[in-house]
């Protein structure tokens, strides 16, 4: 079965925070993206609001048909607004506030008890619990022992091997196969233990295809590498090609 694809439509955002008006519209992403095929809408809500907003997260629940997922540190704060608006899933995820982008995955072991609030929190609402982590056992151990009911592994090394200079010497391209097979153990691991498991961070259509040969991934979030693609061909086009990438390789 093809892996299903969730795309972050954040940097739709990024654009229009940039000169701070209504344009371009994020609803208007979301919308071409399930018309485009996408089984799914990822969000991220930062703390420092630097692209989602609050209303973002209002409108795409009464907008998205397909799942929304909305990822957010383990706060008190983001707990009130997920538990406000629903969300079909919530990706906890770690915060740092000057990083360009998230650095990897949530800590879980470090910080349990915050985490096991949060998601202890979100289950009792009825909201999908994910956790976004690195492929480490013991941090997919702890995800499910604290009720996690999937794990979204972190592929930001295997990306970062897969890009540039990097992939075009022998060192990069066998630092990439070690990590595709550190990604693959740990999804049989989180597979066995009863989680779903889903993919993302840096992935893009050259490097995708690795990882969709991974039977127990079953959903990749991508934002990135489609929003700068749709500058040069649309939106819709570039998440058909995603979900295209993504399908042809699965085994």
């Amino acid at each position: 079965m093809t892996a299903k694809l969730n795309v972050n439509i954040d940097h739709v955002a990024t654009i229009r925070e940039a000169r701070k008006t209504i344009e371009p519209s994020i609803i208007g992403a979301a919308v071409i993206c399930e018309q485009a095929g996408a089984d799914g809408i990822t969000v991220h809500l930062r703390g420092d609001r630097r692209h989602i907003q609050d209303r973002d997260i209002e409108l795409l629940r009464d907008v998205v048909t397909t799942y929304l997922n909305v990822e957010m540190a383990a706060t008190d704060e983001m707990m009130k607004i997920a538990l406000k608006t629903q969300p079909d899933a919530v990706s906890l995820v770690p915060e740092k506030p000057n990083e360009i982008t998230t650095e990897g995955g949530l800590d879980v072991i470090k910080n349990i008890d915050a985490v096991g609030k949060a998601v202890k929190t979100l289950r009792n609402a009825g909201v999908f619990v994910s956790i976004f982590l690195d492929p480490v056992l013991e941090q997919i151990e702890a995800a499910q022992r604290i009720g996690a009911q999937q794990v979204e592994l972190c592929t930001g090394e295997y990306a970062e091997f897969t890009l540039g200079a990097k992939a075009a010497h022998g060192e990069g391209a066998m630092n990439a196969a070690q990590e595709i097979r550190r990604i693959h153990n740990a999804a049989v691991h989180a597979h066995g233990l009863g989680l779903k498991v889903a993919a993302g961070h840096g992935l893009t259509y050259r490097n995708v295809g690795a990882l969709a040969q991974i039977s127990e991934i079953t959903e990749f979030n991508i934002g990135h590498n489609i929003i700068s693609r749709s500058v040069f061909v649309g939106l819709y086009r570039a998440v058909e090609e995603m979900i295209n990438a993504i399908s042809k390789q699965k085994i």
